[in-house]
């Protein structure tokens, strides 16, 4: 009998694949390594779950599977952590041999890989978490033309906002998917990014990062049509007009986002077009 591994990213996804695999095929016999383990006081080792198949009622008449009607086979689902510790495990020697403080040592290794993988996913709820309470906060209207007086009083209620008010990941998301709906927003870049700009502005919050788009973004979007007719085959991705956005605001603070070229033509386009 053939088998086949599928390695997912969290124990919870298990649960979704064999749902999947179970419309699709026979499901003949099932073990649950997951079950066995957890159920087992003091007992660490190999997790993971085995499903013995074959093709269905719905299959099994159509032309294409005939010669496999009758197959069998394995899938082994585990997560990359599950899959790492058995691949671990298979070059541990002699295990029902070796002395008992080893054996000892083996557990609190399998325990190690067991909370990591419950780690990973509870840092994973975390984060949803995090993304969905900033897509629930309302971000402050902020006037078009603003005073000198608001300004002041904006810094000011700044800094005796709480850590919740500084921009970070989620509330950058929050205001970023706003002005370009339907950008995919890759979350390695929004970190790196998200952390340029409060290297350059530590005291940057949400509302004062929302301020500086809603004020500029204009500005900037004329600019990008005629950057790109002029540039055929160059674009102004949505991390560029932000960035653009952001020294538009604050030229001083945020002049190391731009390139020397860069501020150079958007310096010149500005000249002629105020």
């Amino acid at each position: 009998m053939i088998g086949l591994r599928v390695v997912c990213l969290y124990e919870d996804d298990i649960d979704k694949i064999k749902k999947c695999l179970e419309e699709h095929f026979d499901v003949i016999d099932i073990t649950d390594k997951i079950a066995i383990i957890e159920n087992t006081e003091g007992s660490f080792g190999y997790k993971g779950l085995h499903l013995d198949l074959k093709l269905n009622g719905q299959r099994k008449p159509l032309p294409e599977y005939f010669v496999y009607s009758e197959f069998r086979f394995e899938v082994q689902i585990r997560t990359i952590i599950q899959d790492s510790w058995s691949v671990l495990d298979h070059k541990i020697q002699y295990k029902k041999e070796i002395p008992n403080k080893l054996r000892r040592r083996i557990n609190t290794l399998a325990a190690l890989f067991e909370l990591a993988d419950r780690e990973f996913r509870e840092i994973r709820n975390s984060t949803y978490d995090e993304i969905e309470k900033a897509e629930k906060e309302e971000i402050e209207e902020v006037d078009a033309v603003p005073t000198l007086q608001r300004i002041v009083g904006e810094a000011d209620q700044d800094r005796v906002n709480s850590q919740n008010g500084k921009l970070n990941v989620f509330s950058f998301l929050k205001i970023a998917k706003h002005f370009f709906d339907g950008f995919e927003f890759e979350s390695h870049k929004v970190d790196g990014f998200t952390q340029e700009i409060v290297s350059l502005m530590h005291d940057v919050t949400r509302k004062k990062f929302n301020f500086y788009m809603k004020e500029n973004i204009a500005k900037v979007k004329k600019y990008q049509v005629h950057f790109e007719i002029e540039n055929i085959s160059d674009k102004l991705n949505p991390y560029t007009i932000i960035r653009h956005c952001l020294y538009l605001g604050d030229k001083s603070v945020f002049s190391k986002l731009l390139t020397n070229l860069a501020k150079n033509n958007f310096e010149a386009w500005l000249k002629e077009n105020g």
